[in-house]
């Protein structure tokens, strides 16, 4: 009982021990002592692999000393090097403080003369930027640009051949301003296609191709057709494009290089269709009444003219009344009633009057009812555009004076269109009823003359 107590005792310890080193797992023993010499073998061999370690160890940190010592070295160094850039760096300040006095002293008035040389090289690099002349002479800045950037840095004083060549561009583009020059340039059209064509350049003010205007852009160098030409003055362009010598009457803009206000405002200025529709729908309302108007008074012209003209041969033949006219017809009731008293004929030619007179006056009223309603509508489309005006002030403020005209002038465009509709139609309207009444005139008058003469009788 004993013995078998102590095997399973050591049983166990030899299990605890295969779990903990992994080599023990990988191999079975037969025996206790096959077992407990495995065990030694294994504690041999972690023996040897630690004092490996252990002298993998002790090296690095010897290496990792003598990096430190490096690094500690060259820090030393480095703040050596510092301490005697800094001494190098006080030197040459004070030497180029000395040197800068002694300069001054040297220029004396020559510092104002170059500082207005500066700010003349500033006016004329921004000038000559802006002209449409660089369009034919390209890159004639970048001189003037090396020279304020000398002058600036104190390091170098500008030469008399510097100098003069800023005097030669100044006096070439005095001398290109007053000239009219061809020139051969890649211009891109309205649609947008690239073409190498000629170019004529009017002075310091317009570019013009084939009958077209051009906007020049300084920041790009790009020359384009303006996508809207002024049409007043596109004959002109053309004209000065083929022409080979003499005069043309051209338009310029004076107050841009490439396109100014002038012209701008040209091409901003709206056609009569875009004013047309900036009405809107109250515009479109007024232009449909205005055409009915018109209708209607055409038709009634034309009828009142046929009516008057067959009185007017009935006039000629009072004793052979026909039915195809008013008069005729009253004059038959006339000689029907020859039989009657004087007062029944009277009230029976009246009745004829009246039984004419409304298809003379057919469509008189509603002539005038749309005289009426044509402002009317027009200062309803003005009061809703005002409204809508004052909306975007509302929102965007009152910064831009030029979107407060532009939506003020699109709400009285209404107003234009309801008088440009009631102007003509109460003239035709007056024009109508004057030859209405001239008809009824004539039917009340030989009337009047039937009663006159039955009563002499």
């Amino acid at each position: 009982m004993t013995m078998t107590f102590r095997h399973r005792r050591w049983a166990l310890a030899a299990a605890v021990l295969m779990m903990a080193a992994p080599a023990f797992a990988a191999e079975q023993a037969a025996s206790i002592d096959e077992l407990m010499k495995l065990i030694s073998s294994a504690r041999i061999s972690e023996s040897i692999e630690h004092q490996q370690r252990e002298a993998v160890f002790m090296q690095a940190q010897g290496n990792q000393q003598a990096l430190l010592d490096q690094a500690r070295a060259a820090r030393q160094a480095e703040e050596n090097r510092s301490a005697q850039l800094e001494k190098n760096f006080d030197s040459n300040e004070r030497e180029v403080d000395a040197l800068r006095r002694q300069l001054a002293g040297r220029m004396g008035s020559l510092t104002e003369v170059f500082g207005h040389l500066t700010a003349t090289a500033g006016d004329v690099r921004a000038n000559l930027n802006q002209s449409v002349v660089s369009a034919q002479f390209p890159n004639r800045t970048a001189f003037i640009d090396e020279l304020i950037a000398e002058m600036n840095s104190d390091t170098r004083l500008p030469t008399v051949e510097e100098i003069e060549r800023l005097w030669a561009e100044m006096a070439r583009e005095m001398a290109e301003s007053g000239k009219v020059v061809k020139f051969p340039a890649a211009v891109i059209m309205a649609d947008g296609e690239k073409t190498q064509t000629d170019v004529v350049r009017i002075g310091v003010f317009n570019l013009v191709a084939d009958g077209a205007y051009l906007d020049y852009s300084p920041s790009s160098g790009v020359i384009a057709e303006l996508p809207r030409q002024p049409d007043d003055h596109t004959a002109g362009a053309s004209d000065l494009f083929n022409a080979s010598k003499g005069f043309s009457a051209v338009g310029i803009d004076p107050t841009g290089p490439s396109g100014g206000n002038l012209l701008q405002s040209l091409i901003d200025t709206p056609t009569f269709m875009e004013r047309y529709h900036q009405g809107g729908l109250v515009g479109y309302l007024i232009t449909l009444l205005g055409v009915c108007a018109l209708l209607l008074a055409g038709w009634r012209i034309v009828y009142l003219h046929e009516v008057s003209a067959r009185v007017w041969n009935q006039l000629k033949e009072t004793r052979h009344p026909r039915d195809d006219n008013p008069l005729g017809r009253v004059l038959k009731v006339a000689q029907t009633n020859l039989l009657v008293d004087l007062e029944t004929l009277e009230l029976k030619l009246n009745e004829a009057v009246l039984r004419e007179t409304p298809a003379i006056e057919r469509g008189h009223h509603m002539l005038k009812i749309i005289a009426m309603v044509g402002p009317l509508l027009g200062l309803l489309g003005t009061v809703t555009g005002m409204i809508v005006t004052f909306q975007q002030i509302t929102l965007f403020g009152a910064g831009d004076p030029k979107a407060m005209a532009g939506g003020i002038s699109q709400a009285l465009v209404t107003t234009v269109q309801g008088l440009c509709v009631a102007i003509p139609v109460v003239l035709l309207h007056a024009l109508i009823q004057g030859r209405a009444l001239q008809i009824l005139h004539i039917l009340e008058q030989q009337s009047a003359g039937i009663v006159a003469e039955t009563a002499e009788e």
